[in-house]
Formats: structure tokens, sequence, C-alpha cells
């Protein structure tokens, strides 16, 4: 493959193909050089062309407390109480601004992610 621009989905494929022949190029090889240029340029052509959806918040949350070992016992300290916990996860209550700065900084998930999402409205 002609190292040039990616710019339709059939130059990305066969990048894409071209990148996983070389997937195992040793460094400071011309193969290995011809990896980082195919890359840099699939990834600008994804930037472009594949936007990456921002998560749903109580997935995010789910994924964050399971990839840290967490129980819901744990996220107790996030937000505020063993019923709030429920509520949240099972979306009848929204995130507050507070909840949303202690899971950001007790669990790392990025506050964007964690943006406002519609709570389940329980008939009385």
């Amino acid at each position: 493959m002609e190292l040039r621009p990616i710019r339709k989905e059939t130059d990305y494929q066969e990048a894409l193909r071209e990148i996983e022949l070389l997937f195992n190029a040793a460094p400071n090889t011309p193969e290995y050089d011809r990896l980082d240029v195919l890359s840099t340029l699939v990834e600008a052509y994804e930037k472009k062309h594949i936007p990456i959806a921002i998560p749903d918040p109580i997935e995010a949350i789910d994924y964050y407390m399971e990839t840290r070992g967490w129980s819901r016992i744990d996220l107790e300290s996030c937000l505020s109480s063993r019923a709030r916990v429920s509520e949240v996860l099972s979306r009848k209550r929204s995130l507050t601004l507070e909840m949303i700065r202690k899971l950001n900084q007790e669990l790392g998930i990025p506050a964007e992610i964690l943006k406002p999402y519609k709570s389940v409205k329980i008939p009385a």
C-alpha cells in the first residue's frame, strides 16, 4: 500500500489490514516506521469519521465499580446512603452535582460522562 491520506472507507480498511500485518514489527525498523505512520493516518480518519459516543452514566458507574472491585456498599460514600445508591442505579433518582463530584474524585469517572439523565417515574 502506498502511503497517502485515508479519504474513504476502502482506504481505511486497506490501512487496517496492513497495520495488522505490521503489528509485531520490531522497533527502529522501516516496518515499524510504516506501522507508526499508518496508525497515525487511521487515528486521524477515525477521529473525523467514527465519533465515539459518550457512555450512559449508569453503565459507566457499573463499569468503574466492576473494574475496581467495588460493591454497592462502597458506592455509599459517594451517593450518601444505601437507599440513594439503589435509587440512582435503578434510575429512580438523577445524580446531583455533589454526587458527580464525588464519583469523579472517588472512582475517577470523568464528570462529562455523568451528565444528567432522565429518571424513571414510578407510579404512586
